[in-house]
């Protein structure tokens, strides 16, 4: 028989971030790399970053066997995280790094187990 595994699936909108750290590609990937070490999940690859020409980013990092991955929108001063984990935990200290960082006026989230 086949264990069932379920996922905790944490998606969240961080409001009232600052532009600048909205468009830097290089902080928002290395955020994906804290968040899923901050977990202890591990990587399976390198980030796959993509900057929109309005300077806003998408990003996410495969883990293994979930993924981690933001979208940001500077001009709204928003950014959107998702955050698929192994338990509600580790998707909250994830998505915990992106919160201390981004230092959002705002956070809305919302959290279902998957699978």
């Amino acid at each position: 028989m086949t264990e069932h595994v379920s996922f905790a699936h944490v998606i969240a909108d961080l409001a009232g971030v600052g532009s600048g750290a909205l468009r830097d590609a290089g902080l928002l990937s290395g955020l994906l790399i804290a968040a899923a070490g901050a977990a202890g999940l591990n990587a399976a690859g390198a980030p796959i970053v993509r900057t929109a020409p309005t300077g806003g980013v998408s990003a996410v990092l495969l883990l293994d066997p979930c993924h981690v991955s933001i979208h940001s929108l500077p001009d709204r001063g928003l950014a959107l995280v998702d955050v698929l984990a192994p338990d509600v935990a580790l998707a909250t200290k994830a998505l915990d790094v992106f919160v201390r960082r981004l230092a959002p006026t705002g956070v809305t989230s919302d959290t279902r187990i998957r699978g």
